[in-house]
């Protein structure tokens, strides 16, 4: 079965009894994790049962190949029917799940959490074309499904949220489901249960989320911590975030640092230069930053910076590359970070 973006909420919450496997793939990772964790929900008799909801991971197939058929041919053992959920970066052979759906019925529920798989992709094929499987696509949030969404978690906390709010909270949302959810969580813990929302409310507490993604991006670089930084980088890209965009966000974050360090090392305290800084920082990006300062010293920055400048040429002189010179720039940042001197 070929299920298109449209027909996913319902599909989640009523699939069909013989579904046996179900493929959710898509450019919002988010999305895809959580329809996948609705999807096992609505699958196992009581969610809350140990053993119904099993997930596993690259390690778990490569240790022991034969455990997918062993944990969905076997009955829980509190009854009810074993849900498998399976990340695709794991060893998964479309081979392998054509013999799960062609040999007997099996006694549990393959969710595989899947990328931003092509049309051609064979093991998408697969889940399209047998009888008793689906694929099922999840594509960025657009504005009706936000405002969903924000309906949602509204109605979660009993709260009301005029119609000029709503579009407010709308069009600071959407780079990543995981991310719009958590902003809107953040949101109904500040505003507390059976509050009005007003627009203060969300100024005060809700980021733009194309922005926080970015941020996100510069703090793991900054770090060090590369696959972070790559993981948050292919989201901002799926939502629409152009690599353009990523390269100059480093660059505005590594040229901040530089001002700092330069700051510093002239003999102002640093809680002194980051108080100075326009527009501030958020308090809770402050004690990153206070890591970052200390951990780049003055000339790296200056490379930094000068590898970045580099990168933004680069990638605008070769347009189907930018990508990929990007995620090398991420890389090459992240190892400097870790550079003595």
């Amino acid at each position: 079965m070929d299920i298109k973006a449209g027909q996913a909420e319902r599909f989640v919450r009523s699939p069909p009894a013989n579904v046996a496997a179900v493929l959710l793939f898509g450019t919002d990772p988010g999305l895809v994790s959580e329809r996948a964790g609705e999807l096992a929900k609505t699958l196992a008799a009581d969610p809350k049962t140990p053993g119904e909801i099993l997930r596993l991971d690259e390690t778990d197939l490569s240790n022991d190949p034969d455990r997918l058929a062993v944990e969905l041919r076997t009955m829980p053992m509190f009854g009810g029917r074993r849900i498998l959920r399976l990340r695709s970066e794991a060893r998964l052979k479309p081979e392998l799940i054509s013999d799960l759906l062609d040999g007997a019925p099996l006694a549990g529920v393959l969710i595989v959490e899947g990328g931003n798989l092509k049309p051609d992709s064979k093991l998408r094929a697969l889940f399209v074309s047998a009888a008793n499987a689906a694929a099922v696509a999840c594509y960025p949030d657009d504005d009706k499904s936000l405002a969903s969404l924000v309906g949602e978690v509204a109605a979660e906390h009993k709260l009301t949220i005029p119609s000029d709010v709503r579009d407010h909270l709308v069009s600071l949302l959407g780079a990543d489901r995981t991310l719009s959810r958590n902003e809107l969580e953040k949101l109904a813990l500040y505003a507390g249960p059976g509050a009005t929302v007003t627009i203060d409310d969300v100024e005060a507490v809700v980021g733009d989320a194309s922005e926080l993604g970015l941020d996100q991006i510069s703090h793991a670089v900054a770090g060090g911590s590369a696959r972070d930084a790559l993981i948050t980088c292919d989201r901002a890209m799926a939502s629409g975030e152009s690599p353009q965009s990523v390269i100059l966000a480093l660059l505005r974050h590594f040229m901040r640092l530089h001002m700092l360090s330069a700051a510093v090392d002239a003999g102002k305290p640093l809680d002194g230069a980051l108080r100075s800084l326009r527009p501030p920082l958020h308090f809770k990006a402050q004690p990153l930053v206070q890591a970052e300062v200390r951990k780049w010293s003055l000339p790296r920055l200056a490379n930094a910076i000068a590898l970045i400048q580099g990168t933004a040429k680069a990638a605008r002189l070769s347009s189907l590359l930018e990508r990929e010179l990007t995620e090398k720039l991420i890389i090459d940042l992240s190892r400097m970070a870790s550079e003595r001197g």
